[in-house]
């Protein structure tokens, strides 16, 4: 199966909710999914992980934002947080979730081999 490569710009909780769910059905269907917050995405991420919006989505039996986080992650796709997006929120790797890892849109580009892209 191809690869999922998904790309989150912006500080809107839907498109990373969306984001979430895509890689972890890639990931559950067993295809590698990784998932790349971009720039002011990445204080999306900030411990603790939450929305204004997750009493709503557990009232409706939902998960939370972190419980998608979670589900993601266990599922086995990788959330790569934007060096120039820490820097820009004022976090360093250390202080986030070490199950997150690092790097740049110019090493997403170039290992992004045959993977369907997606921006959102």
């Amino acid at each position: 199966m191809r690869g999922l490569t998904i790309i989150v710009a912006g500080r809107d909780t839907a498109r990373l909710r969306s984001a979430l769910g895509m890689a972890a059905a890639q990931a559950a269907l067993g295809g590698p999914a990784r998932l790349f917050l971009d720039g002011s995405a990445v204080a999306l991420l900030r411990a603790p992980i939450a929305e204004a919006d997750d009493a709503d989505y557990r009232a409706a039996g939902l998960p939370t934002l972190g419980e998608l986080v979670d589900t993601g992650l266990a599922l086995g796709a990788r959330i790569i947080l934007c060096q120039s997006g820490l820097a820009l929120a004022g976090l360093t790797a250390a202080m986030l979730d070490p199950r997150f890892e690092t790097g740049g849109m110019t090493s997403i580009l170039a290992t992004l081999g045959d993977d369907r892209l997606v921006t959102l």
